[in-house]
C-alpha cells in the first residue's frame, strides 16, 4: 500500500486528515501530515518530511500532497522527489485526498494521475440549474 503524506501550511494537513477520517469513519493507515508553522525553518521541515516519508514507505512508495505549488511546503517536497518512490502533487484538497486513499493500491504513478483528476472532478462552479432535484 502506498503511504500518503500531506505537507501544508499551518494545520491544514492534519485538518484534511481529520475531515477524511470523518467521511470514512476511521483514520486511514499510513497517512500522515507535516505542517509548516510560522516558526519552522526549511531545514527542519526537510528533515522532518524525509523522516515521515521513510516511516511511511513500506516498499510501494509515498505520494506527497502539497498545498500550494511554489510555496515553502511544496518547494521542500520538490527537493526529495524520487520518481517511482516519492512522487508529489500540489493543490491538495479533500476530494484529492479521498481519491488518494481510495486508490492507493494502484502503482504510484497511476495514483498521482488519479489524484489530479480527482481534484479537477471535485471542483466546479455550482449553478442553480445544475443542482440535483431534491438537493
Amino acid at each position: 500500500m502506498i503511504g500518503l503524506l500531506v505537507v501544508a501550511h499551518g494545520s491544514l494537513g492534519e485538518c484534511l486528515i481529520d475531515s477524511a477520517t470523518y467521511v470514512l469513519g476511521r483514520r486511514p493507515d499510513r497517512l500522515e501530515a507535516v505542517d509548516l508553522s510560522i516558526h519552522c525553518d526549511t531545514d527542519r521541515l526537510l528533515a522532518q518530511t524525509r523522516e515521515v516519508i521513510d516511516a511511511l514507505d513500506e516498499g510501494d512508495g509515498v505520494l506527497v500532497l502539497a498545498d500550494i505549488y511554489g510555496a515553502t511546503p511544496c518547494n521542500t517536497v520538490c527537493r526529495i522527489i524520487e520518481p517511482g518512490r516519492v512522487e508529489a502533487v500540489a493543490g491538495v484538497n479533500l476530494p484529492m485526498l479521498l481519491k488518494a486513499i481510495t486508490y492507493r493500491h494502484d502503482p504510484l504513478g497511476r495514483l498521482a494521475e488519479r489524484v489530479v483528476r480527482g481534484a479537477h472532478e471535485g471542483s466546479f462552479h455550482i449553478h442553480p440549474e445544475t443542482l440535483h432535484a431534491g438537493a
